[in-house]
């Protein structure tokens, strides 16, 4: 019986969970449980720009509680971030061969105001699947997930202080290389606006 992988939930996730997902031989199994924990990418995504690797952070709301399942977390708009990180990803991607391609895919998440940041997550990974050709099931786990097998949980794994998992990425073209040389695993729609339905070939 093929085993699914434990994954958390991210926002715009990069190269390195998609890989994870390829390379997989079960589905997703989707971290609802856990702790929130802070300085993650499960709030925020990086992304290539004229002036180096720009981070886009997506707010929350901080409650009397110190520790909130990532099933409860909320999403915070006092401040306009949705218009400041779509005024972002078209700066840095409109002249990306195929940002119009995915532009209408992607607007509606910078539009619609998502209440918990788990279903913010989950819409775009399902679109993000789809986007990528990649054919696996979502499935979420129904209590914190002890799993046996570290091989099959990335839950503590795909993080910002952690190594890629990716060593050795097949350079892609990227708008400003030729300024910041090719920068590996950055978020998936680097890639997906560079490279459009060949992508999943570069991970």
């Amino acid at each position: 019986m093929m085993q699914d992988i434990l994954l958390p939930v991210l926002y715009l996730p990069n190269a390195s969970y998609f890989k994870t997902i390829k390379d997989a031989e079960g589905d997703l199994l989707l971290e609802r449980f856990e702790n929130y924990p802070k300085q993650t990418f499960r709030t925020r995504t990086q992304i290539s720009t004229a002036n180096g690797v720009l981070e886009l952070f997506v707010p929350i709301q901080h409650g009397r509680k110190e520790r909130v399942a990532m099933k409860d977390v909320r999403i915070n708009y006092d401040h306009p971030w949705q218009r400041l990180h779509w005024l972002s990803l078209q700066t840095a991607y409109r002249s990306s061969a195929y940002f119009e391609y995915y532009e209408d895919d992607l607007l509606p998440f910078y539009e619609k105001k998502y209440e918990f940041l788990m279903d913010f997550h989950v819409d775009q990974l399902t679109l993000l699947l789809k986007l990528l050709k990649l054919k696996k099931e979502i499935k979420f786990t129904d209590s914190y997930q002890e799993v046996e097998s570290a091989e099959h949980d990335f839950r503590k794994i795909i993080h910002p202080k952690k190594p890629s998992l990716i060593t050795d990425q097949k350079p892609y073209y990227q708008l400003f290389e030729d300024k910041n040389g090719f920068i590996p695993n950055l978020s998936v729609i680097d890639l997906l606006f560079s490279q459009g339905p060949q992508a999943k070939n570069y991970l």
